[in-house]
Parts: structure tokens; C-alpha cells; sequence
């Protein structure tokens, strides 16, 4: 059994409780004040300068920044820690120098702000309407996966480097874990821009690949396939998996879904569990690779993606988010299919569950 998750140090102060609510409070005012020195090149400016820190009339004599400005968000910096602070000159502390050089820092950062933080004034709406509301300060659609590639900038940019980021360093190391059975006909559902197929394609000439997806997404990945000289040996199933009676095709030795059934509610992943069981040869099996909250061995992890659920809500599809394991399980078991392996620790926060026809 995983051992419960807690977030807060065991006997915390009551008046230390109090500051961290603040924290929640005012997480907005400083979200954007950490943002603003950022992205203007303040931290970076603190960076270069040291140890020796800067005063603020060298800030301000740059003419980069009014005096104003620097004050207000230095000291929200200050404030949270990005920051010091000692005899007149201002220094990047720890956190700082992750906001400039820690990669999944500024991609979190981005895809915050450029995705998710106007849409997320609508997520009491969205709970409510069980619709992504939010997703309107993108532009007019019902749900965002349709029109990824169709994002507003930085949007786009950033919705892409974010799912990039963490998919990717799972694959290296996962292939092994694909060809263990020795498929020769694998289904990757939810293929995307087909990163996956093209590397399964290369890690085996003899698979036969059966991408399914929306048409915009699959179009991109015919694109990618074609440029790779792979797209021979891979079939496209366009398919609305939120359409109960779309069919996937049979005789599946191998079914893969990477960070797909996220995007649905519970209803939608036990109906998606059931036809992937109907697509399976007798002895297929299915693997699901995900970032589920209750796996993670740092709560930092833990942390991040437990908060990645509201942008599924506001922004995505109204009903997903990311779930735990276990949910998984009990969703797959109900459609017809029983757990073989669970193998966790893959890229940053991935598990991967290994199901079979029960």
C-alpha cells in the first residue's frame, strides 16, 4: 500500500500555518511580481552580478527598469524568497536561481501563465458546469485538444513544451517495456504528433503501427511520419473516443496510451478501457503510461500534479484531471482487464501500468 501523502512538516505552529496562508493569499500578486523580474531580465541581471549583488541605483542606472518597478517586485521577491537583501544590494537567492536556469521551473512558469492563469478565473464556473470555461481566454472552442496546434502564441509554445517536457524522458527508457511481448501489431491511442509511433517504428522494423487519434492531431503526425520515411508501416484511425459507439480497430497485440486517459472523466476512461479490451488478441496486452499524484517518491512531484488538475478543468475538458493509480485500476478491472506490473520511477514522474485480459 503507498504510504499517505502529506504536505504540511509535522507539528507546525499555529502562527506558522497563518504565514502559509498568507503565502495562498497573496500567491497571485507574487506569482506575477517573480514573473515581471523574470522575464525582464532583473534575476537575470542579480545572476550575472554575483555574489556581490547590485544596489538599485546600478539596476536603475541601466534604464531597463523605472525605480518603481524594481522596488515593487524586488521586494515581492524578497518576500518569497527569490531574492536577499544585505547591505543595500540585492542578490538572486536559491530560488532564484532556479527560476533561471532550472528548466522545469520556467517551463512550469510559462505554461501557467501563458496557458492556464486567465482561464483558471473561471474554474468555479467550470466545477460547476463540469465544462472548461476558461479555455474562452484562448478562443471560441468547446475543448482545447482539437485545436492544439491552433493556439494563440505563447499559448501554443508553451502548452507543447510543457506536455514535450515530461513525456519525453520517459520514452528512452520504455521501449524495452513496449517489445517485451514481441508485438507485431500495437495501437498507440491518443498518438498526438506521434513522437511515440515514430519511436516505436524505428526501435522495430517488423511492428505494424495503428495510430488513433483526432484528425487534427493525426495530421500533424502523418506529417511527422512521412518526413521520418516511417509512415509505410503506420495506419490512421481518425476517432472521437468521447463518441461511445466509435470502434477501435481488433487484433491489437499491444495497446499504448501515454498521458491520454487524463483528458477524460471516469465514465469516459472505463467506456475508452472496455473497446480497448474488445481491440485485443487473446494473449494482448495493454500499457498505460502516467503521471499519477499518489506514485511519486518526492512530494515536489507530487506537489506540481496534483495542481496540473484545475488546467484539465478550466482550460481542457471539465472532467479530467490527474489521477491517482488507483482509480486506473479499478476503471480497467471493471472493463475486463487485470493488472500484471506496476514499474514506476520512469523520466521525471511516470509509472507504468502492464494490464492483460482477465
Amino acid at each position: 500500500m503507498l504510504e499517505t501523502k502529506k504536505f504540511s512538516p509535522p507539528g507546525q505552529r499555529a502562527f506558522d500555518a497563518r504565514f502559509e496562508a498568507q503565502k495562498i493569499a497573496f500567491g497571485p500578486v507574487v506569482f506575477h511580481c517573480v514573473h515581471y523580474a523574470w522575464k525582464r531580465g532583473v534575476l537575470q541581471a542579480l545572476a550575472e552580478a554575483g555574489a556581490q549583488g547590485l544596489t538599485l541605483d546600478k539596476l536603475e542606472a541601466t534604464g531597463r527598469w523605472s525605480r518603481y518597478a524594481l522596488k515593487l517586485v524586488l521586494e515581492s521577491c524578497l518576500s518569497a524568497g527569490v531574492v536577499l537583501l544585505e547591505g543595500g544590494r540585492w542578490q538572486l537567492d536559491k530560488v532564484g536561481f532556479c527560476m533561471v536556469s532550472d528548466d522545469i521551473t520556467q517551463i512550469n512558469f510559462d505554461f501557467i501563465h501563458d496557458v492556464c492563469y486567465q482561464g483558471l478565473f473561471e474554474l468555479e464556473r467550470s466545477l460547476d458546469a463540469g465544462k472548461p470555461l476558461g479555455l474562452a481566454h484562448l478562443g471560441d472552442w468547446a475543448s482545447i485538444y482539437p485545436v492544439l496546434s491552433e493556439l494563440p502564441e505563447p499559448a501554443r509554445s508553451s502548452w507543447f513544451a510543457f506536455d514535450h517536457h515530461y513525456s519525453d524522458t520517459s520514452f528512452p527508457s520504455i521501449l524495452p517495456d513496449v517489445f517485451a511481448t514481441a508485438p507485431r501489431r500495437l495501437m498507440d491511442i491518443g498518438a498526438n504528433t506521434g513522437k511515440f509511433s515514430l519511436a516505436a517504428l524505428a526501435h522495430d522494423q517488423r511492428v505494424e503501427l495503428h495510430l488513433v487519434d483526432l484528425p487534427q492531431q493525426l495530421a500533424v503526425a502523418e506529417k511527422n511520419l512521412s518526413a521520418a520515411g516511417l509512415h509505410k508501416r503506420a495506419e490512421l484511425h481518425p476517432c472521437n473516443l468521447l463518441e461511445p459507439a466509435a470502434a477501435l480497430p481488433d487484433g491489437m497485440d499491444l495497446v499504448w496510451m501515454s498521458q491520454f486517459l487524463s483528458c477524460f472523466g471516469e465514465a469516459e476512461i472505463a467506456s475508452i478501457f472496455q473497446r480497448v479490451a474488445a481491440s485485443l488478441t487473446e494473449n494482448g496486452q495493454v500499457l498505460v503510461l502516467d503521471t499519477f499524484w499518489d506514485r511519486q517518491r518526492y512530494d515536489i512531484a507530487a506537489f506540481c500534479l496534483i495542481n496540473t488538475s484545475p488546467y484539465f478543468t478550466a482550460m481542457a475538458s471539465g472532467n479530467s484531471k490527474i489521477y491517482e493509480s488507483t482509480d486506473y485500476i479499478r476503471l480497467a478491472e471493471a472493463a475486463g482487464l487485470r493488472l500484471l506490473t506496476v514499474r514506476d520511477g520512469i523520466g521525471y514522474c511516470h509509472s507504468l501500468l502492464r494490464f492483460a485480459r482477465a
